[in-house]
């Protein structure tokens, strides 16, 4: 019979005695070494794309939620990218747009008609962001006579989620400012080089409907932190890609929302650069560029993404950027983007695996080894600042990978969770936003990556290359003396979900524990505490 291995809250002193059966007793442990004085890239976080459906079940709702944002008990992600809708209603599978009509040109005042749930989207980003709408009742005295005054306001939610890196990004302009007056079937905006539109120049009108777009998250207590106008813009789609995430939620209406479609809108690196410029003088102009940073290009894969990153460079655009977005469907890299900005891998799935929660069986594209092995290399190879995930929550058509956890349509609602989300739970619930990717090298049969937090805190991530558990010792340079006083490690692997494991501490700082075959263990270091006044 195998016994258990030993689990510890906190850190055991390596010089106590361990049993003689515990895996780690009969190995030599080799070395990781993590120098803090050798950085590389600031981390903006991780996260997933939309999430957008119902649920009546609030019990429910709420696990949902957690799974994703709580960095105790979930994945603890800390990006929220929504789509920017381009569609004039919401039938079907459309996701609508604030702005359906088409007011007559581009020069006329705006039909704007927001309907305060942005398709499901604004209530999640409000609980990732941790604020609750309410109505405010104040009594006044007005000639004399007590008067009522009511007005809607944002105040705190109980859960601590605290993401604060909320992405709008556009799939299309809506279709009346587009060359081929659809929202679909690729088109390119009005306005840029190399179009003619017998409607006019839309290009500011589109980028005022950005920031409108910004407004109302605003009003609604929800500061959008990055905007994108593009998505895919070298694919045209001309048909409906049905993308519905369980949205939790999210409103107190009976309806399921729609799914989101494969809107597009085409354009190349110096189209691109054209908006950009107008865009930001826009963001400006409302006085918003402190708060919220332009992204480009989320092209379909990394060489498309450098392509126009380079004709961005040529038209001298590339300083009003807040960071460069890409997906990988169509190829990746193993190096990085020559730019000096944040680069996120914006988007990324395995669209074609059937839907599996395992996490290591033969190495497919859907499970969650393979997943961790993918954040590993864009992390430390291409160096990227965020990573973000297609879908958080999904129903069950299509029965994909595309998504990280599974909902039935209807009650009960039944629930399937995907190691693909504990795989980024070892990235995200440690490596926070902000920190900063130190060296770390070392090791027999495993690889790793080490971050400094903005709090001090250092986070080790260890992924197990091998099929036998090995062990590791941790020795931290560059940091004060006696700074290493206390650690835990976390570890994901067939049967356990970011769950605490053993690690030693011995007297000089230096961390030892096993990990297993084929496994992600995070090994986090507490900032230093204080000195007593």
């Amino acid at each position: 019979m195998k016994i258990p291995r030993l689990a510890v809250a906190g850190v055991m002193p390596l010089a106590a005695a361990l049993p003689s059966w515990l895996d780690l007793a009969p190995r030599q442990a080799s070395t990781i070494t993590v120098d803090l004085t050798k950085t590389y890239q600031t981390m903006d976080g991780f996260g997933r794309a939309n999430l957008i459906t119902n649920m009546s079940d609030k019990t429910k709702q709420r696990y949902l939620l957690d799974l994703l944002f709580n960095t105790t008990s979930g994945a603890g992600l800390s990006i929220v990218r929504n789509g920017i809708g381009s569609s004039p209603d919401s039938s079907s599978d459309h996701m609508n747009t604030f702005a359906p009509t088409n007011p007559g040109g581009p020069k006329a005042t705006p039909q704007y008609k927001w309907d305060g749930k942005d398709s499901g989207q604004l209530f999640v980003s409000q609980e990732a962001y941790n604020v609750r709408i309410g109505l405010l009742i104040l009594h006044c005295v007005a000639g004399g006579v007590e008067v009522e005054r009511s007005r809607l306001i944002c105040f705190p939610c109980a859960q601590t989620y605290g993401v604060r890196q909320i992405y709008g990004d556009a799939w299309s302009a809506p279709g009346y400012m587009k060359t081929n007056n659809n929202e679909n079937n690729g088109g390119t905006l009005c306005g840029v080089p190399g179009t003619s539109c017998s409607s006019g120049d839309w290009r500011q009108a589109y980028a005022d409907y950005l920031v409108q777009y910004v407004k109302y998250y605003g009003e609604a207590g929800v500061p959008v932190t990055r905007i994108g106008f593009l998505n895919e813009p070298e694919f045209s789609p001309g048909y409906v890609r049905y993308h519905l995430t369980a949205n939790i939620a999210l409103s107190l209406s009976t309806y399921w929302p729609p799914p989101i479609k494969a809107a597009g809108m085409n354009s190349n690196g110096a189209q691109a650069a054209d908006f950009i410029k107008i865009l930001y003088a826009t963001l400006q102009a409302a006085n918003l560029t402190s708060q919220v940073g332009i992204g480009c290009c989320e092209s379909e894969g990394w060489g498309n993404q450098v392509n126009m990153l380079n004709a961005i460079k040529s038209a001298n655009a590339e300083s009003m950027l807040a960071m460069v977005t890409s997906h990988t469907y169509t190829g990746g890299s193993n190096s990085p983007m020559n730019t000096q900005k944040p680069v996120w891998l914006s988007e990324q799935c395995d669209l074609n695996g059937g839907w599996t929660t395992a996490w290591y069986s033969y190495g497919g594209a859907g499970e969650g080894y393979t997943w961790a092995n993918n954040i590993y290399n864009a992390v430390t190879a291409t160096q990227v600042s965020g990573y973000l995930y297609w879908e958080g929550v999904q129903w069950p058509s299509p029965n994909t990978n595309e998504k990280m956890v599974k909902v039935d349509q209807q009650s009960p609602y039944n629930i399937e969770v995907s190691k693909r989300l504990w795989a980024f739970a070892n990235w995200s619930r440690f490596v926070r936003p902000g920190a900063v990717r130190v060296a770390s090298s070392g090791g027999s049969g495993v690889k790793s990556a080490a971050f400094k937090n903005v709090d001090g805190s250092i986070a080790v991530v260890v992924i197990s290359t091998g099929a036998s558990a090995s062990n590791v010792s941790i020795k931290v340079s560059g940091a004060a003396a006696g700074a290493v006083t206390q650690a835990t490690a976390w570890v994901t692997d067939g049967s356990r979900d970011c769950a605490q494991t053993t690690v030693s501490l011995a007297t000089d700082g230096t961390l030892s524990g096993s990990v297993a075959a084929r496994s992600i263990t995070t090994y986090h270091i507490p900032a230093p505490e204080a000195p007593s006044a």
